[in-house]
């Protein structure tokens, strides 16, 4: 028995303190580079505070170094997951600011394989969060259709994460043969990894409780923190950059813009969900409508040795030559002359030529020594310029300053995630600690882009 407490006096109220918990930057759910500092009420998080910073790329002054293109593979390693997008938004500044444009099958090529890469990123954002919530067969699911849309990114870049794709005026090269198919094959088969996702998360007891009602947030305080995208979109504004600042060729396709009503984690699972059937919708148009090309050089004449047909020229058998056509080296092969008309701007100040000119002539040498060598390049006018993209979190937008040089005198990005991650505290706050990861999840927090 307590001796200063006597049996008259009333109990003693026990003791209560707040908690203060660290999340990340170890913690799995905050992928090693976010730091939530949370004030714990019991269980209920009553205040917090979000530390950024701990992948800081410096991009924006990396950008300042190199030329107009050479910022390009920068690009890539903004937001990772859709890294086409990336590509398209910075090349399509850099256009705006010399006054170009491309061919209208660039464009068709550009949003084909921006809306692959949004798929990847939502199915990655779903997955990942389904998975972090115990649903680790959805997760599975849905990295399994990922797998079949990086292999039409490879099949066309090159490369599956880092593609580095677009070229300033342009794209590095046309959409193989065969593409088509493969590409529609693969949008059936997503479509069938998104009925199974549905199927098992949609109505699932214990995610729709662990989704719905956490993480809310309105509106008027979505807008005031400049938050666009699906987390803008799962509260009820319909805002779009591809519908309300058209560009390339989205004002010609047909799709919707899936909106919320409650602003929770829930529709905001279920704006992704949909947005990724539009996105299908929005590649089999493109695929329908892109104006046709060539994409291979047509070959003609009879193939010779290159070293035979010097041979045959230095002892003047000129017959012996007629009509036939050098076998080269596969590095000089080139084979892409062709393709140029359908898939660059046409400007020498601005792109490449095809090899066979670098290769085979003195004007498409000089054409691509002026655009690679140190202190030549492309060189905007003087001036600066903002261009905007529908990006896969929201409105991703390049600013750009050129003081008439060949490097960017300045390149600022708008990075969509940065404002979704000012407004977590007020997201997090008044929810359980166990709604702190659903929350985060649904943010689709990409470090690349938001310590840029």
């Amino acid at each position: 028995m307590d001796l200063a407490q006597t049996p008259e006096s009333p109990p003693r109220e026990p003791e209560t303190r707040e908690m203060l918990l660290n999340v990340g930057p170890a913690h799995p759910a905050m992928h090693g580079i976010i730091r939530i500092v949370t004030k714990l009420d019991g269980e209920q998080v009553v205040d917090t505070e979000v530390e950024i910073g701990y992948l800081h790329r410096g991009f924006e002054k990396m950008a300042e170094t190199v030329d107009y293109n050479g910022v390009i593979p920068y690009t890539d390693r903004l937001n990772y997951v859709s890294p086409l997008i990336n590509n398209m938004g910075y090349c399509m500044a850099v256009e705006k600011l010399l006054g170009i444009s491309v061919p209208e099958r660039c464009h068709y090529i550009r949003v084909i394989a921006s809306e692959i890469s949004r798929i990847t990123d939502h199915l990655t954002c779903v997955g990942a969060s389904a998975m972090e919530l115990g649903a680790f067969s959805v997760f599975l699911y849905m990295i399994k259709a990922r797998e079949y849309l990086w292999e039409l990114v490879e099949m066309v870049t090159g490369a599956r994460l880092t593609v580095s794709y677009c070229r300033v005026g342009g794209v590095k090269a046309d959409l193989p043969g065969g593409f088509d198919e493969r590409c529609r094959k693969a949008l059936q088969e997503t479509r069938k990894v998104l009925a199974e996702s549905d199927a098992l998360l949609t109505h699932n007891r214990i995610f729709v409780d662990r989704m719905s009602g956490t993480g809310k947030i309105s509106s008027e305080d979505a807008i005031s923190y400049g938050i666009t995208g699906p987390f803008l979109r799962a509260t009820g504004v319909d805002y779009d950059v591809r519908k309300d600042c058209p560009y390339a060729v989205y004002d010609r396709l047909q799709f919707d813009v899936p909106v919320g009503t409650r602003g929770d984690n829930y529709d905001r699972y279920l704006v992704r969900m949909e947005e990724m059937e539009q996105s299908i919708r929005i590649v089999e148009q493109a695929l329908r409508d892109i104006p046709p090309g060539p994409f291979l050089a047509h070959e003609t004449g009879r193939p010779i040795p290159a070293a035979e047909m010097v041979d045959e020229g230095k002892i003047g058998n000129i017959t012996a030559i007629v009509g036939a056509r050098a076998v080269t080296d596969p590095t000089l092969e080139g084979a892409a002359k062709s393709q140029h008309p359908n898939i660059e701007a046409g400007e020498k100040r601005v792109f490449l030529p095809a090899k066979e000119d670098t290769y085979g002539n003195i004007e498409g040498l000089m054409q691509q020594f002026k655009l690679v060598m140190y202190g030549h390049g492309i060189r905007p006018p003087k001036g600066e310029v903002y261009f905007p993209v529908e990006g896969a979190n929201g409105e991703l937008g390049f600013y750009i300053v050129s003081d008439g040089t060949s490097s960017p005198y300045r390149v600022r990005v708008r990075p969509p995630c940065f404002a979704i991650m000012s407004a977590l505290p007020k997201l997090l706050i008044g929810d359980m600690m166990a709604d702190v990861t659903p929350t985060f999840g649904s943010v689709n927090m990409i470090g690349g882009e938001l310590d840029r």
